[in-house]
């Protein structure tokens, strides 16, 4: 019981701590990355490991949150995502702010400065793991963390020198590099990680070039610890956009078709934060994690028939600190979060549309951004089999908005329905809380149950207050919440263990844009499913896995959404399938290689608030072989095996379906190189 509370303290002490795979063993690494032992929380959690990363050998990320149960990365173009956790595939300028996407234990952007594409600012390719956090997060996490947390983990320093080179080349010049060195001397360790593809696309005028690293340093001190990373990330991509017409997926004529050959994506990101460890006796200590995050991005927005190009970023200075302290039967973590932003952004079309869609800047504007936030998170050991874990959080956002354009319509006088509005210079500010309760009980060896009620919060974005539409002067917008219920277990015995969540999520305040295109508070949407992860070791070389969810997501309020014909109350939110998830088996057919043969499968889901547009589902096979002799190894790829016609994405807009095409079989081949003792 006392290896159980130590690590689940540290998983609640650092964001750097590791989160449960779906068994219950697995391992628990502090910041030095030493074992502490097995981890059980009161919490849906899942991880994706070196080893899935470096089986799957993923070019998007959607392909390896295929083996997170309840999780779809729904795939654009390109690096292009938008993202669904326990949710529906949320889509608008402020959607993205439902998800904490961090890396090492930071967002990866500001909060209030979302983007839904935004986990390509994390090397994922490279990453230790990938730990997914389902539902409203613990205190440590704030605006965001509602329908989940995903923490993307950079490897740590190596206690020997490591050395890794690998090539890799696949269909429509596809082509990737990765380079890795990791060494520790004396009281310094150190980590590079750095990879760099290019990639002609499947369709015409698409591709991208896109660039990751990760430098990481470890000093262990007299008394202390320092441990720091640098990431960068950059992308420069051709999009191609939908096509369009009822199931156009299958039409052989036009899957490579791109309507918008003109349209490009451009992106960079730049992070860097240092962890101080502090000891201050021993049941104590101190941690304190300044950093510093840019992003800037300019892309054409296609999707839109009159195309502006749209231009932001921002900038930011943060520091994280935290105070742990273990007793005999109660552990604590409490802290206190500062981070100040400067943002902007500016749309501008190049050519006139219509009077309504002028040629000119549309907006300008520049955001800082200040948040403030405290929190405590405690752990009882109740009884021998009995751990109670609760927690709340405060948190203050104050958005200062400077309207660099003129006030008002973004169009002449004479237009009848201007499609833009700048409102005048303003000040907002949000106060939060969230809170969360949790008890685990342990049934049996190898066994346990966990019930937990949480309540998870974001603040509304700055492109949901600012960048208006229509004749709306002003967005008074409330902050989301949203209320959860979860009862869990997870367990193993003799090769087999599994890992299943029932929720129930209520949000409220859901801001959406109505009928008039405003942006309002005031929606309300119901969540409720069943997620299931299950791992069996068949024989000696040969093991099973499910992941599946069950879910279905309605809205629950008497509203008229834009598009939607009258009051949607009980329909299913778009694109929400109500089953999708994943199976594999694997074989070890000799020491050192492994085969896997995955069926992804996608369940229908409709395409419009209104439900008159569905999109039928889909079932994707995939081969998967690595092996290694000597210091080589190696993986080979076969995606869509069978080489089905099916959509990536599909939605209704503009009066016509629209699709991002799945890409037809194709194959890869990575060949790696290990310098290593």
């Amino acid at each position: 019981m006392k290896t159980r509370r130590i690590a689940a303290t540290l998983a609640l002490m650092t964001p750097l701590a590791t989160v449960a795979e779906p068994t219950l063993e697995h391992v628990v690494v502090s910041a030095t990355q030493q074992d502490t032992g097995s981890l059980e929380l009161p919490l849906s959690i899942a991880l994706v490991n070196r080893e899935d990363l470096l089986t799957v050998l993923h070019v998007h990320a959607n392909e390896v949150f295929q083996r997170v149960p309840g999780a779809w990365i729904s795939r654009g173009n390109g690096q292009e995502s938008l993202t669904a956790l326990r949710s529906p595939v949320l889509t608008g300028p402020g959607s993205c702010g439902a998800f904490f996407m961090a890396a090492d234990g930071i967002s990866l952007r500001a909060p209030g400065f979302c983007n839904v594409n935004q986990l390509f600012d994390a090397n994922t390719e490279q990453a230790e793991r990938i730990e997914v956090l389902k539902g409203p997060s613990t205190a440590l996490y704030g605006s965001g963390a509602m329908h989940g947390l995903v923490n993307v983990i950079t490897p740590a320093p190596t206690e020997q020198l490591f050395h890794r080179i690998a090539a890799e080349a696949g269909p429509h010049d596809y082509r990737r590099g990765r380079y890795q060195v990791s060494n520790s001397i004396g009281r310094h360790g150190f980590m590079l990680a750095a990879n760099a593809a290019s990639d002609g696309g499947y369709k015409r005028s698409s591709g991208f070039d896109q660039y990751k690293g990760n430098l990481r340093h470890r000093y262990d001190g007299d008394g202390f610890a320092l441990d720091s990373i640098l990431a960068i990330t950059d992308l420069d991509q051709e999009t191609a956009g939908f096509i369009t017409g009822f199931e156009a997926y299958e039409d052989s004529d036009r899957k490579k078709e791109n309507p918008n050959p003109e349209a490009y994506r451009k992106a960079d990101s730049q992070r860097f934060q240092s962890t101080l460890t502090l000891p201050v006796d021993d049941f104590s200590r101190l941690v304190f994690t300044p950093y510093w995050r840019n992003n800037d991005m300019e892309f054409l927005q296609h999707f839109l028939p009159w195309q502006p190009v749209e231009r932001n970023g921002h900038e930011s200075f943060g520091l994280n600190s935290k105070y742990y302290r273990e007793g005999s039967w109660l552990t604590s973590v409490s802290g206190i979060d500062l981070e100040t932003t400067d943002g902007w952004l500016e749309e501008t079309q190049e050519e006139p549309f219509s009077p309504n869609q002028p040629a000119g800047v549309h907006y300008d504007y520049q955001v800082d951004a200040l948040l403030a936030a405290a929190w405590t998170q405690l752990s009882w050991n109740l009884a021998r089999q009995l751990m109670l874990n609760a927690g709340a959080r405060f948190e203050y956002t104050e958005y200062d908005y400077d309207n660099r354009t003129g006030d008002g319509p973004a169009c002449e006088p004479s237009a009848s329905a201007c499609r833009f509005f700048r409102p005048a210079d303003r000040e907002d500010d949000f106060d939060n809380w969230s809170v969360n309760v949790g008890a685990l009980w342990d049934l049996m060896p190898g066994h346990a149950l966990f019930l937990r009620a949480a309540r998870g919060f974001r603040a509304p974005q700055t492109t949901e207050l600012y960048r208006l539409q229509g004749n709306q002067a002003q967005a008074d917008l409330d902050s989301e919440s949203l209320d959860s219920v979860e009862l869990g277990g997870r367990g193993s015995y003799r090769g087999f263990s599994y890992e299943v969540g029932l929720y129930y999520y209520e949000k409220d305040d859901v801001i959406f844009q109505d009928a008039n295109r405003f942006n309002v508070s005031g929606a309300s949407t119901l969540h409720y499913g069943l997620d299931l992860g299950l791992r069996w070791q068949l024989t000696d070389t040969v093991d099973l896995a499910l992941d599946a969810s069950l879910a279905r997501h309605e809205y629950d309020s008497d509203i008229e959404l834009l598009g939607s014909s009258g009051s949607i109350k009980g329909n299913h939110i778009d694109t929400a399938p109500e089953h999708f998830g994943s199976a594999r088996v694997g074989w070890n057919f000799l020491p050192r290689f492994r085969g896997e043969l995955e069926w992804v499968h996608m369940g229908e889901y409709y395409l419009e608030p209104d439900n008159r547009h569905e999109y039928d589902g889909h079932d994707v096979f995939n081969l998967r072989v690595t092996g290694a002799w000597r210091q080589f190894d190696f993986g080979i790829r076969a995606t869509n095996i069978t080489d089905q016609d099916y959509a990536e994405r599909a939605d209704f807009g503009f009066g016509s379906y629209r699709y991002f095409v799945g890409e037809p079989r194709s194959y890869y081949f990575e060949v790696g190189y290990r310098l290593s003792p």
